[in-house]
């Protein structure tokens, strides 16, 4: 039996996690972590029976607590009910899926308790990847990536030699709005933007597809996952999203990992890694299937890939500002304060207002994240 927590149970990748557990009874949920909703948290708690649940807010946990008064599950809250879970000692696997950065606080915990880590995280190792990173190898600990094309690009070094790795591609399906160019973005709606053609995804993430910001984040996070320069990372539109990303070798060679879009393989191959376990679907049918076609990404309509690489080259605690300004962006965009591609105007203002911090901490990533939102607040009055 495997002991697993979810950092963010009641979302897109938690809700898949336990999809998996479902149908893997040699799992056992031990923890569970959620935002806001207290209605699925209870019905995950009768289903899998955790020991703890923690709740963001204090609110939340109290309502949790009394709908959940007949069960034996403990119901924290906040960032101490986080860390209460990173720190269990039977808890074996953690799926890090929280949004933000309330996430790295917890990782580096359960990294210090020797825990494996399933990271589908972004903001982890966009913003504090420079601290994740030595602390993992240090403590010997295994991060295992959740994301389809990091997975992708794992799978495909497996039993290859890491030295001899000339180039990551990483592919893109280019989201909603391929194709169109800048003048035709002027008066995207939410709903246009919320329309992934390949993908079910979260609200924010759908967004963050459509700008090109989600795999300018894709960028920043391989560069620290496998140790490459960012000149080596090159981003491919695929739009069919078969093959989820490639690995091209010192002699030419390349390896890919291909399937349907689908993120249950990802969880899964982290949760058993190294084992393959059985698992239902549907499959690629090539003959159905018949051509694949690749393109080169639109940065001068999509802004957030080529300002990714801009937060890199600067390093420090750039990355974390254009991480903050575009969630802070997106939440606007979201709640219709802002239009489509303001969304990279306010991106691009935070970052050129940022004083660098060239090896932040923790707290000074926070504060950086915290400057970024005053950014924007002040910029806009919203």
């Amino acid at each position: 039996m495997k002991n697993i927590g979810i950092l963010g149970s009641t979302g897109s990748i938690g809700t898949q996690t336990l999809e998996i557990v479902r149908n893997n009874k040699d799992l056992q949920v031990t923890a569970l972590a959620a935002g806001s909703n207290v209605l699925k948290m209870e019905e995950q708690i009768r289903e899998f029976k955790p020991e703890i649940a923690v709740m963001w807010s204090q609110e939340a946990a109290n309502e949790l607590r009394v709908r959940t008064a007949d069960t034996s599950t403990n119901v924290l809250s906040g960032m101490e009910g986080l860390l209460e879970i990173a720190s269990m000692e039977k808890l074996e696997v953690l799926v890090t899926a929280i949004v933000g950065m309330i996430g790295i606080k917890p990782t580096i915990t359960a990294i210090l308790s020797g825990k494996t880590i399933a990271l589908a995280n972004k903001e982890t190792l966009v913003t504090a990847g420079h601290i994740i990173m030595p602390l993992a190898a240090e403590k010997n600990v295994s991060i295992l990536p959740v994301d389809s094309e990091h997975s992708a690009i794992f799978q495909s070094m497996h039993g290859e030699n890491r030295e001899r790795v000339s180039k990551l591609l990483l592919t893109a399906s280019g989201g909603p709005f391929r194709g169109r160019k800048r003048e035709e973005l002027t008066d995207i709606t939410v709903e246009d933007a919320l329309r992934h053609p390949n993908w079910s995804m979260g609200r924010k993430i759908t967004v963050d597809s459509a700008t090109l910001v989600n795999k300018g984040l894709e960028v920043i996070e391989a560069k620290w996952l496998f140790g490459v320069s960012p000149e080596k990372i090159q981003v491919v539109v695929h739009p069919q999203s078969i093959i989820h990303s490639m690995v091209e070798y010192a002699d030419g060679g390349i390896m890919a990992q291909l399937g349907v879009p689908d993120m249950k393989l990802p969880i899964q191959y982290a949760l058993f890694y190294p084992d393959r376990r059985p698992m239902e679907g549907k499959r690629v049918d090539f003959y159905e299937l018949a051509s694949m076609s690749f393109e080169r990404p639109d940065t001068e309509t999509f802004r957030g890939l080529l300002m990714a690489y801009d937060a890199i080259r600067e390093g420090g605690s750039m990355p974390t500002v254009y991480n903050a300004a575009n969630e802070k962006a997106v939440s606007l965009f979201l709640d219709r304060k802002i239009k489509f591609l303001e969304i990279y105007d306010l991106i691009q203002g935070a970052m050129e207002h940022h004083k660098t911090v060239k090896f932040p901490s923790v707290e000074e990533i926070l504060d950086a994240e915290a400057e970024a939102y005053e950014y924007i607040a002040a910029s806009r009055r919203f």
